[in-house]
């Protein structure tokens, strides 16, 4: 792919184009015929660069007949834009193509309408959280044939490298996009070899500072690292051809870990580039899948292996179907990772789903049911990110069911992710866990090869404030829906509460007037909307001042809802209330569902899912409308390293507490890699992040440091 890449970076001339498109694919009348006719639909049409517009179909024709060699994916590659940028119509591809190349072309220009609907403006300062959305309707429109799909990243792959000839701005909002939407759908149909460079494209423009550091000492320690590789595969072959493989039988591939996943790494642990374990790495490529074991046996007989780093995704392979060794070992001072692997599997690695096409070997085993899975129901935008990136962006681990079944999750999902995983129902159930037969908690984080046993209650859990714990999307997405409707179940017994005390009035008779009308779906609101309720309020008086006619006077009074701003809490009542107060069953945090009851001139705050609130809130306790006071200070996120010396911490907290800094909550050395990782949220009078970001950075290494507020990185 490497080659082919720079290649395309050469190419400038339409003749050009065309003899690399030929010198991959065949030169038939089928793909002729489609060369002439995109030729004749862009004629006259220009890129932003000058150059011929055609060029680049055909450049994306050539990308697709690489990955793919299918005729008909390149057919569709040439023609891609000519429906959404020409006169031409569907029907036209069709009636010339047949209807699988017009299918095709047809998905491929929903997609561009569909980015052109939903994506922010390159011109807007706004982050690309709606580029999430626009990503959930593509896969809708593109779900049914997943060719489209590989088109799309060939054409995306393109378009990555035509970047410069666009203005600066829009040039970072397509490598944000690439890097949130088009790389992790690569990753997960298994195209590493696409993946690799739309990632590393993006990086160059996201985070030019930090591409060049990467970049500089690559190219710096180049010959250097070259002849330790070299070296290296020297005496590999010689000990695989001692212990009886033939020198024909085998290949050894050399590579430097692509800059992304450098600089990932480096970001995750919190490490330097010279710390980064697998920087040198090399394949061992053989014929059949018994051969990888006997090497495995050979490497590790001959160099000393890390054990912690070892992993066989050939007896349990990945989701995308990616089946490897993976071993690190030492030699002669250095560390170099180790992946071995068939012909057949590396094909699928570098292909993936495409390798069904471009070796037609049958079913590669690529697993595309997650296109189906991803639970992406809700239509906040921020909470669709935030699930995007946590299925989509993120590292693997196998898990096993009691049975042996393999469940892939995301690293750092918990027990509860995988009761979500095996069934809705299961996770709704979920009482506690058995994790490799010890009784583990339902929040205990899972680890590579885990065997896991789920215990059921009898009846679905709420778990309102284990959203946040939990990893995978249908995790996140089946517990909010739960607490929404038992949320929902709440608030419409506390409208009830809520109207009968402020208008002095019975509980029954409230509920009959609700029924009445027709408002009990909406009654909810009620307790969460104080402009519906000050109508609904409205309404009832009026109502019932007509209906008495000339007994008006035995009407209730006007009653007038006044704020009253508490301690953290807002009141919206007509009763003379001066102090508010927990219970001692339950203590709320700042932004927690709450109620309040009324006790004379005192309001009785709790957790709106505390036993004893629920309790009153049946009994038909009189209550209060309550919010939490708006947030005065602005809340940031800090993961930072902190110095490896006694009292570091202290140091550290005693300096926050001097700019003013008030901390929320503080986790020290959840990494075991990195036990003086320290991830904190705090509170700051110092509302610009980057005056902030620079004292702290006087103190610590920051790895990662977000306003709490900003969705686009949660």
């Amino acid at each position: 792919m490497k080659e082919l890449i720079e290649k395309i970076r050469s190419t400038k001339t339409l003749e050009e184009a065309t003899n690399l498109l030929f010198s991959i694919c065949p030169k038939n009348e089928r793909i002729q015929e489609a060369l002439s006719f995109a030729m004749q639909a862009h004629e006259g049409q220009k890129r932003k660069s000058g150059e011929p517009y055609v060029i680049h179909p055909i450049l994306v024709a050539a990308i697709t007949g690489y990955v793919t060699n299918d005729e008909t994916m390149v057919i569709a590659a040439l023609l891609h834009d000519v429906v959404e940028d020409t006169p031409y119509t569907i029907e036209d591809i069709k009636s010339r193509f047949g209807e699988d190349v017009a299918n095709l072309v047809e998905g491929l220009t929903k997609i561009v309408e569909i980015r052109s609907e939903e994506l922010i403006p390159s011109t807007s300062n706004e982050k690309l959280i709606t580029s999430a959305l626009s990503f959930r309707k593509m896969l809708i429109a593109s779900i049914k044939d997943v060719r489209v799909l590989i088109v799309k990243l060939c054409d995306r792959l393109h378009n990555m490298l035509t970047l410069d000839a666009l203005p600066a701005k829009k040039r970072k909002r397509i490598a944000e996009e690439t890097l949130v939407v088009y790389a992790p759908i690569a990753h997960r149909l298994g195209i590493a070899s696409i993946k690799n460079f739309l990632e590393d494209l993006s990086f160059y423009y996201l985070f030019p500072q930090e591409y060049q550091k990467i970049d500089a000492f690559i190219t710096s320690h180049k010959l250097e690292l070259q002849m330790k590789l070299n070296e290296f595969i020297d005496t590999v072959k010689k000990k695989i051809v001692q212990n009886g493989i033939r020198a024909d039988d085998f290949e050894i591939i050399s590579r430097i870990k692509h800059y992304y996943s450098i600089y990932l790494k480096m970001q995750r642990k919190g490490i330097s580039i010279e710390e980064v374990l697998d920087l040198l790495a090399i394949r061992i490529l053989v014929k059949e899948k018994l051969d990888c074991y006997k090497v495995l046996g050979i490497i590790h007989t001959n160099f000393k292996p890390l054990i912690m780093r070892f992993k066989d995704y050939i007896a349990v392979p990945k989701e995308n179907g990616y089946q490897t060794i993976h071993t690190t070992v030492f030699d002669n001072a250095s560390i170099f990772e180790v992946q071995i692997r068939t012909f057949d599997m590396h094909r699928t690695a570098e292909y993936g789903v495409a390798a069904h096409w471009k070796y037609k070997i049958g079913d590669v085993g690529v697993n595309l049911a997650w296109l189906q899975n991803l639970q992406y129901q809700n239509e906040n935008i921020e909470e669709f990110y935030e699930l995007v990136k946590n299925d989509l962006f993120s590292e693997d681990i196998s898990v096993f069911s009691p049975k042996g079944d393999v469940f892939t999750l995301p690293r750092g999902a918990v027990a509860l992710d995988f009761a979500y995983a095996v069934h809705t129902d299961i996770g709704n159930k979920a009482k506690t866990a058995f994790i490799n037969k010890q009784k583990s908690t339902l929040l205990t984080e899972l680890k590579n090869g885990d065997i896991v046993r789920i215990e059921l209650a009898d009846e679905p859990i709420l778990r309102c404030s284990w959203i946040d714990a939990v990893k995978t999307s249908k995790a996140k997405e089946q517990m909010r829906q739960l607490c929404r409707q038992k949320f929902k179940e709440i608030n419409a017994k506390t409208a009830i509460n809520i109207l009968a005390s402020e208008l002095r009035v019975s509980y029954e008779e409230i509920k009959e007037w609700i029924a009445k009308r027709n408002l009990a779906s909406q009654l909810h609101r009620i307790a969460t909307e104080i402009n519906y309720l000050q109508e609904v309020k409205n309404r009832y008086l009026s109502e019932y001042r007509k209906e008495k006619g000339v007994l008006y006077l035995l009407a209730p009074k006007s009653v007038k809802l006044e704020k009253k701003e508490i301690e953290n809490f807002v009141f919206y009542t007509s009763y003379a209330i001066t102090k508010a107060e927990f219970d001692y069953c339950c203590h709320p945090k700042r932004g927690d569902e709450i109620v309040a009851f009324r006790d004379g001139h005192k309001a009785i705050v709790h957790h709106k899912m505390c036993h004893v609130a629920q309790h009153l809130i049946d009994e038909g306790k009189p209550m209060l409308y309550v919010e939490w006071q708006k947030d005065s200070l602005p809340r940031f996120k800090l993961i930072a390293l902190l110095p490896d010396r006694k009292g570091a911490l202290a140091n550290f907290l005693q300096y926050l507490s001097k700019i003013d800094i008030n901390i929320i909550s503080i986790e020290l050395g959840k990494n075991v890699e990195q036990t003086n990782l320290c991830e904190m949220e705090f509170e700051s009078v110092i509302e610009d992040i980057e005056v902030l970001r620079k004292k702290i950075a006087s103190k610590v290494k920051i790895i990662e440091f977000i306003k709490s507020s900003d969705a686009y990185n949660k």
